[in-house]
């Protein structure tokens, strides 16, 4: 537990040290070349850090209400200590883990242990897809809207998508679907992307699931109301820690209102990897099947987000296609020379992308 920063400053501190990192990804990027040895062994460092910074300032935070279902998570987990048994219902291994886990750690250690399954898993797959490149994935993903908050709020989920990441990347079919069934009884959510990726198996051309995505928008805005309760009333997204926390949530925090309805700002964060990636493919011609893939997942998973748009939460549903918009966003950057300034490029992307994150979960935040 980190003792020396005030809790009213602890997210805010967090995100002072990755616009530090942002600046300065940004202003190396207006002069010198991507591919130069200096430049991505410099990288390489700081990537190094900055997973060491996550790790350990995201591992070591405080049980507090600030960090949503942490206080949940927290009291299933001293339940588990004074002698309730697991259900053993829903999201069975993440369960089974936190019910043997208390036999030998501390609640603590415990969410120590979630950070190192949450971080990891997104480390090792920017290693193994971009290769010197790798921090500029890693840090893309690490400055999402998203991140932090599931890292510390919808905890299961976070850990579910990372693996899912990681699986994708895995040579090893055996080892992808062994993955896969792992992050399906962690959060089983994870059907959707998991479903998504066994299709682009069969049919892997953008063009389709642009066009899904798009007619998602109209679907939603005239049929909204009728899509959120009919997948509502299928329980597939039901989830009781939800309840708890909303409890909670009102008990802790009378004055805050939960925006709910159509999102519009959330939308156009989701538009923005859908208009980067049809610009890649349509006007750049960038042709690569593995990206083609989770692009495609991209697109299916948050076309179904947008036909719920308006489900209480709905956020939790984006966040199965919002873990991967780094990733669609940087790909083809690291992959191809798109730009002649394409160091320039995609500095000027990743502080875009980042202003975002800042916005909503800083400045916006404050008022």
């Amino acid at each position: 537990m980190n003792p020396f920063i005030p809790i009213s400053y602890y997210v805010p501190v967090y995100y002072a040290v990755l616009l530090l990192i942002v600046f300065m990804v940004f202003f190396q990027g207006l002069s010198g070349d991507l591919q130069s040895r200096v430049n991505l062994k410099s990288k390489s460092f700081i990537g190094v850090l900055l997973l060491i910074f996550v790790i350990f300032y995201m591992g070591l935070r405080p049980v507090n209400y600030r960090f949503g279902d942490m206080v949940i998570y927290n009291i299933q987990f001293k339940e588990f200590i004074h002698g309730r048994k697991p259900k053993y219902i829903k999201d069975v291994l993440f369960e089974y883990f936190m019910y043997n886990y208390t036999k030998i750690g501390t609640s603590a250690s415990f969410f120590f242990i979630c950070v190192l399954l949450y971080v990891l898993p997104l480390f090792a797959f920017c290693k193994k897809v971009f290769k010197d490149y790798w921090f500029y994935a890693f840090l893309m993903l690490i400055i999402s809207y998203s991140f932090w908050s599931y890292g510390t709020n919808g905890i299961r989920n976070g850990i579910a998508t990372s693996l899912f990441l990681f699986a994708i990347s895995r040579d090893s079919k055996i080892a992808m679907y062994s993955i896969f069934f792992v992050t399906f009884f962690i959060h089983k959510s994870l059907f959707m992307p998991i479903t998504a990726y066994i299709i682009t198996l069969f049919y892997n051309k953008p063009n389709s699931y642009f066009k899904f995505w798009l007619i998602a928008i109209p679907l939603s805005l005239a049929l909204g109301t009728l899509f959120s309760n009919f997948f509502l009333k299928l329980g597939i997204f039901e989830d009781k820690s939800v309840n708890a926390y909303i409890g909670e949530f009102s008990k802790l925090n009378e004055n805050v209102v939960l925006r709910v309805g159509f999102r519009w700002d959330f939308l156009l964060y989701s538009a923005s990897g859908v208009y980067a990636a049809y610009y890649y493919i349509i006007k750049k011609k960038f042709v690569d099947p593995y990206y083609f893939q989770i692009l495609n997942i991209y697109l299916m998973v948050n076309g179904f987000w947008i036909l719920v748009i308006r489900a209480n939460f709905s956020n939790r549903f984006a966040y199965l296609s919002w873990f991967m918009l780094g990733v669609v966003i940087v790909y083809p950057l690291l992959k191809s020379q798109l730009f002649k300034y394409q160091h320039r490029v995609t500095g000027f992307i990743i502080l875009i992308y980042f202003s975002f994150t800042y916005f909503m979960n800083v400045i916006l935040v404050s008022k």
